[in-house]
């Protein structure tokens, strides 16, 4: 009789590893799509104005350089907070499963 439990309770497991093995492939799916299309030069170039296109291209390769650098510097403040919150979120992610 154990035997029949232990199997059954095997199959069960492998059934719950393999749906939460779909969600994820779904998850990371739906992901890349979504980054694809917002990585998409129609919808980078959906974010600037006209002003400030002209303005760059008529700057020097010295400006268009700097320019480019101060994206690049705006970028990291973002990124690492939101790593960070992510860290902590990942670091905490057993606290509020153990009271249930």
């Amino acid at each position: 009789m154990k035997d029949a439990k232990a199997v059954l309770s095997t199959e069960r497991v492998e059934k719950i590893m393999c749906l939460r093995a779909k969600n994820v492939r779904d998850f990371l799916r739906r992901g890349l799509v979504i980054a694809a299309f917002l990585a998409s030069p129609a919808v980078l170039y959906a974010q600037s104005c006209a002003m400030c296109y002209q303005s760059a291209a008529a700057s020097g390769s010295r400006s268009i350089q700097a320019l480019k650098s101060g994206i690049l510097i705006l970028m990291f403040p973002p990124v690492l907070i939101t790593l960070g919150i992510v860290y902590l979120a990942y670091r905490k992610r057993e606290t509020y499963n153990e009271n249930f």
